[in-house]
């Protein structure tokens, strides 16, 4: 009898094979600029951390204070077990920093837009997702089994004419605003103005741009129009968990309908109450130094590449260095020279991204110092010949 585990394995070689088998690198330290990978001290490139709050003191304190006051798990949904204090509040603050009807929390960005898109979506209704949408955008399209229209990346004019076309009851486009590894911002204002001429919802994914772009903070969604925004809190807020935010209206049917919502246990009072003191350092003074800060560094790090003859993305803290012919084993192969140079800089590789464009992610945060960039950019020169050039990338 055939061992049933022989064509996991087979599966297994396959992606090895192929570059593509992933693993979990072990780090030890705290998501700073600076650890320790496998062993080996290196700058941190590959966190999105962005204004280094994971590790603020302010953060743990307020942790610490939130689990002596609520204990630590929230105990089962929030639907039954009831709705603590610092969850109510940071649903509040949200809300308020958003300058929307009202905010609900999940446990994940994924959580929040897979049940945003199942709960609001059905069979007679018509989603319009960028062709460059992450996972959980993706699965949420095929989770609430609507007609799906994947338009061209950005492309206004390819949304219009899709929107035009559709008879659905309703029709949702969804998009994110800065994608996670391009770092390119869609025009979302032209967006927003396409969606309220056709009638259709606008769901906007804010995971790279809360907390490190926009006034306050906010991103690059408000005063757009945006129906709902979703964020995460485990990027620039350093802690974890996400939330959407909108209308009352849309967010009351989430609360009754949203799965990921009704059937997951609450986040930890820790978290909570963690998430809403970041909350407070991103909306204030420390947090406007913090982004001007992160943005010294991009511009820094986008002067760089530019003298290196790499065509650099937007002056953005996500910047994907290509490697020749996107292959997905060079793209390792450079990122382990790199480590060797005490450089943390991870390969993306397919599904991640489409197949031909495996990269370098470059991952800036606050705390990163000018020093810190330039041995960043004397890594990537000794890895010259391995990656694309201006010139190579726009063939």
């Amino acid at each position: 009898m055939a061992d049933p585990l022989d064509s996991i394995r087979a599966e297994l070689a396959a992606l090895t094979s192929a570059g593509l088998r992933r693993r979990m690198r072990p780090i030890d330290g705290k998501q700073s600029a600076e650890l320790l990978v496998d062993g080996r001290r290196a700058l941190n490139f590959s966190s999105n951390n962005y204004l280094g709050l994971a590790e603020h003191p302010a953060l743990l304190a307020s942790a610490f204070a939130g689990t002596h006051a609520e204990g630590f798990g929230a105990a089962a949904s929030r639907l039954i077990a009831g709705s603590l204090p610092s969850v109510r509040r940071l649903e509040s603050a949200l809300a308020e920093w958003l300058v929307a009807e009202a905010a609900l929390v999940f446990n994940s960005g994924y959580h929040a837009n897979l049940g945003v898109l199942s709960a609001l979506a059905g069979p007679e209704d018509a989603i319009f997702s960028d062709a460059l949408n992450h996972a959980s955008f993706i699965d949420g399209c095929r989770l609430s089994r609507a007609h799906l229209t994947v338009y061209p990346h950005g492309d206004v004019a390819a949304l219009t004419d899709a929107l035009r076309g559709s008879t659905a009851r309703r029709k949702i486009v969804v998009t994110e605003s800065v994608f996670s590894m391009d770092g390119d911002a869609v025009p979302i204002g032209a967006i927003a103005q396409v969606c309220r001429a056709e009638g259709a919802l606008l769901v906007v994914d804010e995971a790279h741009a809360v907390g490190a772009l926009g006034p306050m903070g906010r991103g690059l969604a408000g005063g757009v129009g945006a129906d709902l925004v979703t964020g995460t809190l485990g990027k620039a807020f350093g802690v974890y968990g996400a939330f959407v935010a909108g209308a009352r209206p849309l967010i009351d049917l989430l609360t009754q309908r949203a799965r990921t919502f009704v059937f997951s246990t609450a986040l930890p009072t820790p978290v909570t109450a963690a998430a809403l003191e970041a909350l407070s350092i991103v909306r204030g003074a420390e947090g406007e130094l913090r982004r001007t800060l992160l943005q010294a560094r991009c511009e820094q790090l986008h002067s760089g590449l530019t003298e290196l003859g790499l065509r650099p993305g937007r002056t953005s803290h996500i910047q994907p260095i290509f490697v020749r012919r996107g292959d997905p084993a060079r793209a390792m192969a450079v990122s382990e020279s790199l480590l060797g140079r005490g450089l943390f800089v991870h390969g993306i590789r397919p599904p991640t991204v489409p197949r031909g464009t495996a990269r370098l992610r470059v991952s800036l945060m606050s705390t990163h110092t000018s020093a810190h960039i330039d041995s960043l950019l004397r890594g990537l020169a000794a890895e010259r010949a391995q990656l694309c050039s201006a010139e190579e990338l726009t063939a």
